[in-house]
């Protein structure tokens, strides 16, 4: 089953689905990651412009990525449970578009960003991602992504160009399990 299909479980902290034949919970965010999503959002909008943000779970890096100067903001979101948080999230918020579907179905409809940020949950097209990105990117533009591993490499297999190492204490979840982040920066020249 895909993720889009899934149905969500939201609560005040986390979101989560619970398989069907092991009844096992699967955790999708949670708001331990509020550090981690600040210093994405940060690096993404660090040059200011237009924000591309691929995936909006909790909503947690768009409140940062808002709290930046930026031009536009713009978030696709595959999942029709969280997009319709997305879109009472932007209800009053002028410069955000969003855009519902899959990333790479909507590749073509995208312009060129500043700045990206991308953290999905079960995208079975993530490893293209690395093809595409220079194709989202203004010159000098900058992206960093969700890094689910424990060092200066990550599982997108985009080199980038450095990493910051962020401390965390993530809650019990299936996800992530260290005690250091490694978020991954790249500029597009």
């Amino acid at each position: 089953m895909e993720f889009k299909d899934r149905k969500l479980i939201f609560d005040d902290s986390t979101i989560y689905f619970i398989d069907k034949d092991s009844q096992k919970k699967h955790f999708v965010m949670m708001d331990w990651e509020h550090n981690i999503m600040k210093a994405h959002a940060d690096y993404a909008c660090s040059n200011g412009g237009d924000i591309l943000e691929i995936g909006f779970g909790m909503g947690i890096s768009a409140n940062y990525i808002q709290q930046n100067n930026i031009k536009s903001h713009t978030i696709v979101e595959c999942h029709p449970e969280v997009i319709n948080n997305a879109y009472a999230w932007a209800e009053n918020k002028p410069n955000v578009n969003i855009i519902l579907g899959d990333w790479f179905d909507v590749k073509y409809h995208l312009g060129l960003y500043d700045g990206l940020f991308y953290d999905t949950y079960g995208d079975t097209k993530a490893k293209q991602l690395k093809d595409y990105l220079p194709t989202f990117m203004k010159n000098k533009g900058v992206a960093t992504w969700w890094n689910s591993y424990n060092e200066k490499n990550n599982q997108l297999g985009i080199k980038a160009d450095s990493y910051s190492v962020i401390n965390v204490n993530p809650k019990n979840n299936n996800y992530f399990k260290f005690n250091k982040y490694y978020l991954p920066k790249k500029e597009f020249k």
